[in-house]
């Protein structure tokens, strides 16, 4: 089960906990490089895209995966999506079934992805890259895997949140950083800031933005309606405030750690608490998608998806327009 991450890592480095533990962060750090280094990165036979981030915790990739695979499908591409899978236990890669697998086995974000396109989990991205070539898939892409090295990207956008940033600065575990933010970008095509706020963004990479929206009639089913939210997400705040736009009176705010497994103590507690509100249940829909059969058919959920801004949204077709372009097969105009 992952932890929250600690309320340091988003603090004055030099006032906290992290100043003690930035040796650790610069050993980490070195892993990650001397990784890099070494690595022999496969190249598929078709382009690859990566939706990643610098930091440890959600951003929001998920859904922009989606939304970048929505804009593929939609100029006729079959899409596969590639995932590591946080908690997936399997021996290699293997192709989600959205109907059969559950999240204990294929993690929540594979499930998610699953709906849209074929999706492909493996700890082995190479693998995983090929079994979905041999499945039909003209491009792949990547939810995570930003600073895996194992596999070539000829897209990469790093997602930021517009709130947290960068955190401290520091690397894991005196702060939210996977990597030095200049390497990351000195790799990176783009950098995509996702919601609204005032983080700290290098201007060194063209900058898109977009927000999570709530599904076309969510605002109205929810209206008014009494419910006791609950999340185990990154920011779980960012559901609750959504929840509460949606016009939902939310009666109590539940947290759990990011990629929680609920247990039947976890609903019992949340049914109970819901019964004394004279409340229903809402949750993210990945963590619906952790919940057992029985226990989804008596919570609701609330569906979001990523949608780029108006002034990013030509800039995101134009860079899938220069990633196409390296693959003559799949250029719009010889496909």
């Amino acid at each position: 089960m992952r932890l929250r991450a600690p309320d340091f890592w988003y603090e004055s480095p030099n006032d906290s906990v992290a100043f003690v533990l930035r040796p650790v962060g610069w050993l980490y750090g070195l892993g990650g490089y001397l990784r890099t280094w070494f690595a022999a990165p496969f190249r598929c036979a078709v382009p690859v895209i990566c939706v990643g981030n610098l930091t440890a915790g959600g951003t929001g990739k998920t859904p922009l995966a989606i939304a970048i695979g929505e804009l593929l499908k939609a100029r006729g591409l079959r899409v596969a999506f590639l995932s590591r899978g946080f908690g997936a236990y399997v021996p290699g890669a293997m192709i989600v079934d959205a109907s059969l697998d559950v999240a204990a086995d294929v993690g929540d974000e594979p499930l998610l992805l699953a709906q849209h396109a074929m999706t492909v989990v493996s700890p082995d991205r190479p693998a995983g890259a090929r079994l979905a070539i041999s499945r039909g898939a003209q491009i792949i892409v990547m939810d995570d895997g930003f600073q895996n090295p194992s596999l070539t990207k000829d897209l990469s956008f790093v997602v930021v949140d517009a709130v947290r940033g960068f955190g401290n600065g520091c690397l894991i575990p005196a702060g939210p950083l996977r990597e030095r933010v200049e390497d990351g970008m000195a790799r990176a095509d783009a950098v995509i800031v996702m919601g609204e706020g005032s983080a700290k963004v290098p201007q060194s990479k063209p900058q898109l933005s977009a927000h999570l929206m709530p599904l076309s009639g969510e605002d109205t089913r929810l209206k008014g309606q009494s419910v006791v939210a609950f999340a185990g997400i990154a920011d779980p705040k960012k559901f609750f405030l959504t929840a509460v736009r949606c016009g939902a009176s939310v009666k109590v705010e539940r947290e759990y750690p990011d990629h929680h497994a609920y247990s039947d103590d976890d609903l019992s507690e949340l049914f109970e608490i819901a019964k004394q509100y004279d409340a229903k249940l809402l949750t993210t829909e990945k963590d619906w998608l952790r919940l057992a059969p029985p226990a989804r058919a008596k919570v609701d959920v609330l569906k979001v998806a990523a949608q780029f801004d108006a002034s990013s949204t030509g800039q995101i077709e134009t860079f899938i327009e220069q990633c196409l372009k390296k693959f003559p097969l799949l250029d719009p105009a010889g496909r």
